[in-house]
């Protein structure tokens, strides 16, 4: 597993496009496990903030719960479709495992969560030039980067 930072550090043109998939609108897609084990899709809001992937989930929500029974989640970033004419951005995917952080300073959400992710993998999705074939980047924990083309 890694922090952003480490991702960053080595790979800074991928991570800046992942991030830049994330930041094109605020909420985002996570999976998080319910207790039967199956998947639970909730809209989340996270930060690459300080070298890591931050977020935090309300007091006595479901995903909290899942979270804190079961700290293994994936995260999607929004998807943007292109404007009339222009080629598609991409989108970016990251999973690994939810590490319980202290509340920020000032905090007002009483019994809401705080995490980092410690990341396992992270996919980036885009089309080529030409846009006649799609990219894909990715990060995979003990794998590396790596870059296929379809």
């Amino acid at each position: 597993m890694a922090t952003w930072y480490e991702i960053r550090s080595q790979h800074t043109e991928f991570a800046d496009k992942v991030s830049a998939c994330f930041a094109a609108g605020v909420n985002k897609t996570i999976a998080t496990l319910r207790r039967d084990g199956s998947p639970r899709i909730s809209a989340i809001e996270l930060e690459f903030k300080d070298g890591d992937v931050t977020l935090g989930m309300m007091g006595g929500s479901v995903k909290l719960r899942d979270a804190r029974r079961d700290p293994r989640v994936a995260v999607h970033s929004p998807t943007i479709d292109a404007p009339e004419g222009e080629t598609w951005h991409g989108d970016a995917k990251l999973s690994g495992v939810l590490v319980e952080t202290p509340a920020p300073a000032g905090n007002p959400h009483v019994g809401a969560g705080f995490f980092r992710i410690d990341i396992r993998e992270v996919a980036l999705t885009y089309l080529g030039t030409p846009a006649d074939h799609l990219v894909i980047e990715s990060w995979h924990a003990g794998h590396g980067w790596r870059r296929r083309t379809h």
